[in-house]
């Protein structure tokens, strides 16, 4: 029999450190080596206040992104006559999405497409899915593939406007959000 992990185990010792490494790392890269902006065709360094923010609201971002995952997949869940808990769907999206977390890692390489990175964890993610429907929901038979086929497409959305967002962001597209960070940064700094 397999040892299930409790939601606070999964989030205290698996989620929140993956999403700090990530953050961490792809924040040094922020800083050291910047991104490319696309207005200005040159390589774009941030702030260390500025990187704290940008990854500050992108944790919230996937903590948001995860925690609705999971209510979308359980609510699709029940629509198969499942008895299925927050906690298995909670347990799903985390580990299914666990190779894109890995893969933001490359995200701090500014030679590297925002867009390479997602599409590649998403493949590994919908992988994970395909094993892990079956194992943690234990759907009946004939739901398990309309269940994971439910679930790729909720995760594959979500973290594509998340990605769509971020990367317009990193590239120097939002104008009104880059202001509003530098006016915040200004006012914390008086």
């Amino acid at each position: 029999m397999q040892k299930r992990h409790s939601t606070g185990f999964l989030l205290a010792w698996y989620l929140l450190p993956l999403m700090l490494l990530v953050a961490v790392v792809e924040g040094f890269g922020l800083m050291h080596w910047g991104k490319h902006q696309a207005f200005i065709h040159r390589i774009q360094k941030f702030s260390l206040g500025e990187t704290v923010i940008y990854e500050t609201a992108r944790v919230l971002m996937t903590s948001i992104i995860v925690v609705v995952c999971a209510v979308l997949i359980k609510t699709f869940a029940d629509t198969f006559r499942g008895r299925h808990t927050y906690h298995q769907t909670l347990t799903l999206v985390i580990y299914g999405l666990s190779p894109l977390f890995l893969l933001r890692l490359l995200d701090a390489a500014p030679g590297i497409s925002p867009w390479i990175t997602w599409g590649t964890g998403v493949i590994l993610c919908t992988e994970v899915l395909y094993q892990g429907v079956p194992r943690v929901m234990d759907p009946d038979p004939p739901n398990a593939f309309g269940l994971y086929f439910m679930s790729s497409l909720v995760l594959v959305t979500s973290t594509g406007l998340e990605r769509f967002v971020t990367a317009w962001f990193l590239s120097g597209r939002m104008h009104p959000v880059n202001d509003a960070i530098a006016s915040l940064l200004r006012h914390l700094q008086h």
